[in-house]
């Protein structure tokens, strides 16, 4: 009895122990994948669609063309003008999406306030990429 009992407290505390490891994984991703996403967006700030679509994840890449890319950021950005302030409002770590292969992602959300529109919400999306390394794959504003 006394061994059952050691036994099922040994299982809680590797269960407990594998849950907090997975939290830890978790967290040091959201991490990574907020600054790739900060350095990322300084780039569309900058206006340097180009460039962004070149750091961008091989997935997005295969996605949407430089050209389409520039264009369509262009549209998107052009009308509200400079940034003024962007604050982090959420993050969530997924391994599925929508429309997206299975993987590892990082949907965060930035509470971001433009010249010409003062309150936006803008959702970027880092995967971890083939190589490894995290790359944004998907970028939408609203």
């Amino acid at each position: 009895m006394k061994m059952k009992r050691l036994t099922v407290v040994a299982l809680g505390i590797f269960t407990s122990l594998v849950v907090c490891q997975a939290v830890v994984a978790y967290s040091a991703a959201e991490k990574k994948a907020v600054n790739v996403a900060n350095a990322w967006l300084a780039l569309v700030d900058q206006g340097q669609y180009s460039k962004s679509w070149e750091n961008a994840a091989a997935y997005f890449k295969a996605a949407v063309g430089k050209e389409q890319w520039q264009t369509s950021l262009t549209a998107a950005r052009k009308p509200f003008g400079k940034v003024l302030s962007r604050k982090l409002r959420s993050t969530q770590y997924a391994t599925t999406l929508p429309g997206a292969p299975d993987g590892h992602y990082v949907v965060i959300q930035f509470q971001t306030s433009f010249e010409r529109k003062s309150s936006a919400v803008e959702t970027v999306t880092p995967m971890r990429d083939q190589d490894g390394k995290w790359r944004v794959a998907g970028y939408y504003i609203r």
